[in-house]
């Protein structure tokens, strides 16, 4: 699989570090009840098909990235830095 990052190019996987689920939102610190961060560390969805994932550039820019990757095929629609898609997070646009 070749992952197409955008500030070096596109690159083996091997390059990478693979994360997990892009799609949680981590409970707000101290305030968090006990049950909502239990979910955040232990629950995730195991879906087949288009799925967003967090991957780091270890080997390159050391950039963390968000890979959109279809599970069943591992064809990669799109990659996009982490930090970007935070903002777009943060400020309520479409990411």
């Amino acid at each position: 699989m070749r992952i197409r990052c955008p500030y070096c190019g596109e690159r083996d996987n091997g390059e990478f570090s693979y994360l997990g689920d892009a799609a949680p939102t981590r409970p707000d610190g101290m305030g968090a009840e006990a049950a909502a961060m239990h979910d955040y560390v232990y629950l995730r969805e195991n879906r087949a098909g288009a799925h967003r994932e967090l991957w780091y550039h270890g080997s390159g820019c050391r950039a963390w990235l968000v890979v959109t990757r279809d599970t069943r095929t591992h064809a990669i629609d799109d990659v996009s830095p982490a930090r970007d898609v935070a903002r777009t997070r943060r400020t309520g646009e479409a990411a």
